[in-house]
């Protein structure tokens, strides 16, 4: 079996597991959401293993796990951002005083922010459409960004960070997203597209800009994958690294329109 049947049976498994616990929301999803965030952080943590003191690591551990209790025992979403921003704060400046920088931080806020983000967004009655119209934009974006790249090949994206991205599979990627999210749209009946179309571009751009994130991660910390759990893709990073920067930007769209505990009903209420 070669490397890209590989990535196709795991992303199918993955994708039918992922959309089932979806469906039945509530603590399931964010059981789900609090095990991504864990599993960010810890690949976080051992790609930079060598450049941090696992004291600060083992503190921001602990203190995660105190966010996402809250975040699975349903807490205000308030709360649970508080939660977080104190946390971070007390690794940043733990980091600091130690000489050890920010970076362990970074990573408890990138994590955190992930499950949070990406929990919140299913509750409330919208939740299942918005998650679903998520998935399908990043994952339309993500395979077809793949697809179109290797057919059709051209300048480069971002040569010095991913070499292997090019600027058509990145045009291809976001008119695929963009058409993937308005067909789950008209298939839950939802009206005002074309804003809900703006929307989508705008997760295709942020997917893409989530997984050249990771990718300067990785080739900060030296390493080809962030882990080794997925059989084909590597670690959960590379797996969920576009689909938690475009969960964030949902999130906070939907917060601006809505609210913090329900943000997909400001986002259908467009």
């Amino acid at each position: 079996m070669n490397n890209l049947q590989l990535r196709i049976i795991s992303a199918l498994v993955l994708g039918v597991m992922v959309i089932a616990v979806t469906v039945l929301g509530g603590l399931s999803f964010r059981l789900l959401a609090a095990a991504i965030a864990g599993a960010m952080f810890y690949e976080w943590c051992a790609m930079s293993n060598g450049l941090q003191d696992r004291r600060w690591q083992w503190l921001g551990a602990a203190l995660l796990c105190v966010v996402l209790v809250a975040l699975v025992a349903g807490l205000s979403a308030l709360s649970v951002f508080a939660l977080l921003a104190v946390s971070v704060a007390v690794v940043a400046v733990q980091g600091h005083l130690a000489g050890q920088g920010m970076w362990t931080a970074g990573g408890l806020a990138y994590a955190g922010l992930s499950g949070v983000s990406l929990a919140l967004l299913r509750e409330g009655d919208a939740g299942l459409v918005a998650i679903l119209f998520l998935f399908a934009v990043v994952w339309a974006t993500d395979i077809l960004a793949y697809f179109v790249g290797r057919a059709v090949g051209g300048p480069k994206l971002a040569p010095r960070i991913s070499p292997g991205k090019t600027r058509s599979g990145a045009v291809g990627g976001a008119v695929g997203g963009v058409v993937a999210g308005l067909l789950v749209l008209v298939s839950a009946a939802l009206g005002n597209l074309p804003a809900l179309a703006a929307v989508a571009l705008l997760l295709s751009i942020v997917s893409q800009a989530g997984d050249l994130f990771e990718s300067w991660v990785k080739r900060r910390s030296g390493v080809k994958d962030s882990g080794t759990m997925i059989p084909g893709h590597g670690g959960v990073m590379d797996r969920v690294d576009g689909l938690v920067a475009a969960a964030f930007a949902l999130y906070v769209i939907g917060w601006l329109l809505g609210s913090a505990d329900n943000p997909a009903q400001g986002l259908f209420a467009m």
